[in-house]
């Protein structure tokens, strides 16, 4: 391999993993937050708690440093009679009550008034959902080896902008190869509602039930100027309150504090948010998933630009949820079946990491999946439990310790699950 594409595959990759903290009785925690860990933080729940890992330099190191810091909460919620449920749809509560904001004050105080504003406008449920955010940029060496003008920062702008762009129209891939949270409570749709169900949802938070704004933000990509200007002018016309309610499933984030003024000078990464919780894996991550995801945007990096359309922005965020339905027998993109096109995408990476084995083993295991997704292999009763006392009792780590599937490969190649 030439140096040139040696450090084509170097890069900076970092996790973000939500969960929910359960009670002994397997129920939201109405605790406060009990870390005092800056990588052990909260999210929009005060019992939603978010593990940020540091700046790793490999996709193994990344979820190395996430099972660090798993493992160091995990000792702390032991203490306290707690666990982690780790699953994307929460556990059965009874009202959003028992939803508590995060609870932020003193310098903090404006991410609770952010987070009272979000309570308003989209209510306390969607707060729930928690999933796993995947980062990335690709190391400097590389970039500096194809910069073609004395400009650096401004070609690493323009090449992450035209990066975000493949993402975005092709963000459907990941959700269908990695959604996995079809069964919910039904107290998830209102107060006073129980009982575990299968939706017609592959992920809930993808689809057209997840996070997403009352509209579809449509953006400009002429420049990282362009770009940022036209996420300020949905806050200024009051349909976001601030530049990060842009629930998009991809983001471009800058070097130091998150903020559209600091993009517009620079873009350090680029943010995958669209991974729900693997109930297979105590993590609540799959390494493989991640590592496919690495390929995918070396991929997509070399695909040509194009002109992302107003049409295409609102196609693309429907395509995204089109791919967290369960069924999608007559789904397609572009003209064509969403399985199939997806095959189509494969088997063009298949042939761009021609000669690297490890990379061709990665993307057949993702082919496979195709045909035998990770939300087909989750049962309703493997995270909802029934108790004694006719309540849905929930226990998620049953299903990794005590009915965890076996794989296998067959003769040709079809990943099946062994019961």
């Amino acid at each position: 391999m030439d140096k040139n594409r040696e450090s084509f595959y170097k890069g900076s990759f970092g996790l973000e993993r939500e969960t929910l903290r359960i009670d002994a009785k397997k129920r939201l925690s109405q605790a406060p937050h009990p870390f005092t860990d800056k990588a052990i933080t909260r999210d929009f729940c005060e019992n939603q708690t978010e593990l940020v890992t540091p700046v790793c330099g490999s996709v193994h190191g990344a979820v190395s440093e996430l099972e660090r810091l798993d493992k160091k909460a995990r000792a702390t919620l032991k203490k306290l009679g707690e666990d982690f449920w780790v699953y994307s749809n929460p556990p059965r509560f009874d009202s959003e009550s028992q939803i508590p904001i995060a609870d932020f004050s003193g310098e903090e105080i404006s991410k609770r008034i952010y987070r009272e504003h979000l309570q308003r406008r989209y209510g306390k449920r969607l707060m729930l959902y928690c999933g796993v955010h995947f980062n990335f940029s690709f190391c400097e060496e590389y970039l500096r080896s194809i910069c073609d003008r004395q400009d650096f920062e401004g070609f690493c702008a323009d090449f992450y902008l035209r990066l975000y762009k493949q993402v975005f129209v092709h963000s459907w891939l990941l959700v269908l190869l990695t959604a996995a949270s079809p069964v919910y409570d039904l107290s998830l749709d209102g107060d006073g509602k129980r009982g575990a169900v299968r939706s017609s949802y592959a992920s809930i938070r993808n689809s057209e039930r997840g996070y997403w704004n009352s509209f579809v933000p449509v953006l400009r990509f002429g420049s990282i100027g362009e770009f940022v200007d036209s996420i300020q002018e949905y806050a200024d016309a009051g349909k976001l309150h601030s530049a990060w309610e842009l629930y998009l499933p991809v983001r471009l984030k800058p070097r130091g504090e998150n903020c559209l003024e600091n993009l517009k000078k620079g873009v350090s990464h680029i943010e995958l948010r669209m991974f729900d919780l693997d109930p297979k894996q105590r993590l609540g991550v799959n390494e493989k998933d991640l590592e496919f995801a690495h390929l995918l945007l070396m991929y997509l990096s070399q695909l040509p630009d194009f002109e992302l359309t107003a049409k295409m922005q609102i196609q693309a965020v429907k395509n995204h949820k089109n791919a967290a339905l369960s069924d999608l027998t007559g789904i397609e993109i572009d003209g064509e079946g969403m399985i199939k096109r997806a095959a189509e995408i494969i088997d063009d990476m298949k042939w761009f990491f021609a000669g690297d084995k490890q990379a061709l083993e990665l993307i057949e295991e993702q082919r496979c999946k195709l045909y035998h997704r990770p939300c087909m292999t989750v049962r309703t009763k493997d995270i909802y439990q029934t108790d004694r006392e006719g309540g849905d009792n929930v226990r998620v780590a049953r299903f990794f310790r005590k009915r965890a599937y076996r794989y296998s490969h067959t003769a040709a190649g079809v990943l099946l699950a062994l019961r």
